[in-house]
């Protein structure tokens, strides 16, 4: 009687355990049904010969991916994510924090500014390709005001390659093509980038700001080693935030410019639209799909990683 009184009791999952459990079974068959279900059925997919509109999953290995890296117009969408990544995260970072900077300067109408800013986030990306498709059009828009000043860029039409040298079969440099979609991309994200660094900023107590003032450091010192370190996991959410947009972004570039002449704006998910849907090549849209999935797992999963350790 004793040793059983000594043991534990069992522990007994309450009412209110079986009621959440039972609220997020659905969705948990849900999402492993519609999401990881059918990422392991693109990869099945990928890995057949199913390049017609006669199904065939015949095995094919990696053929469908040997293609698509000895493809020039997927070396070519290669080249435009990674300039695109680059510069768009750059200055969607760079943009936001400075302008959250300038808001937080107590600023009177401040209200007016940020809505100003947070504006384009309201806005789909095709309604943005669209406007900036006519506002960058070489023959119109801009330039309507450049030819004045006898300045007439061809926007997203150039097929210019900036710093180019041979990479396979294309021409690896920045397209001077995809600098226009750059701009139309960050003038929709900059507001996401503002409201998360102005949080930022409103969080950081004034009295850490005030002790560096104290000790002797100028405003430039004070954000440059208490404002901008205490800032950094905005920054790592940002980045990520806007690497998984840049990585996946189609409807933008579909909108605005299309491939473009000689694939100078083309990116992998226009190419594995034109490829699936309308090539019916199954297959090789598949392959795409994932390496896509790949390129975004590339930033997604170290950041989750990373979090969860910090949480541990």
């Amino acid at each position: 009687m004793e040793n059983q009184a000594q043991r534990s009791p069992k522990r007994r999952i309450s009412k209110d355990h079986w009621t959440a459990i039972a609220f997020l079974i659905p969705s948990f068959i849900l999402i492993l049904v519609f999401v990881y279900g059918f990422i392991g059925w693109t990869g099945y997919v990928s890995l057949s010969n199913y390049n017609s509109l006669v199904p065939d999953f015949s095995f094919a290995g990696l053929k469908n991916y040997i293609y698509l890296f000895h493809d020039f117009r997927f070396q070519a969408d290669l080249r435009n994510t990674v300039f695109f990544t680059i510069l768009f995260i750059g200055l969607v970072i760079v943009l936001g924090m400075g302008l959250a900077i300038l808001i937080d300067q107590k600023l009177k109408g401040e209200s007016i500014f940020r809505n100003i800013f947070l504006f384009p986030m309201a806005l789909s990306f095709i309604v943005t390709g669209v406007v900036w498709q006519w506002l960058l059009n070489p023959s119109t828009g801009f330039n309507q005001f450049l030819s004045v000043f006898g300045i007439q860029p061809k926007w997203y039409t150039d097929t210019t390659i900036l710093a180019g040298f041979e990479w396979g079969s294309i021409e690896f440099g920045l397209p001077v093509a995809i600098i226009a979609v750059v701009i139309a991309a960050v003038w929709q994200m900059t507001g996401f980038s503002l409201a998360m660094y102005l949080a930022g900023l409103r969080g950081i107590p004034e009295e850490l700001r005030e002790a560096a003032r104290m000790d002797g450091a100028s405003e430039f010192q004070v954000y440059l080693k208490v404002v901008l370190p205490m800032l950094m996991p905005i920054t790592m959410s940002v980045v990520i935030i806007m690497a998984h947009i840049s990585l996946k972004i189609f409807d933008l570039i579909y909108a605005m410019t299309g491939s473009g002449a000689n694939f100078v704006t083309d990116v992998p998910g226009v190419y594995m639209f034109e490829t699936t849907f309308r090539g019916n090549y199954y297959a090789n849209g598949a392959a795409i799909a994932i390496i896509m999935l790949l390129l975004v797992a590339i930033f997604i999963v170290p950041y989750l990683w990373s979090s969860r350790k910090g949480d541990k």
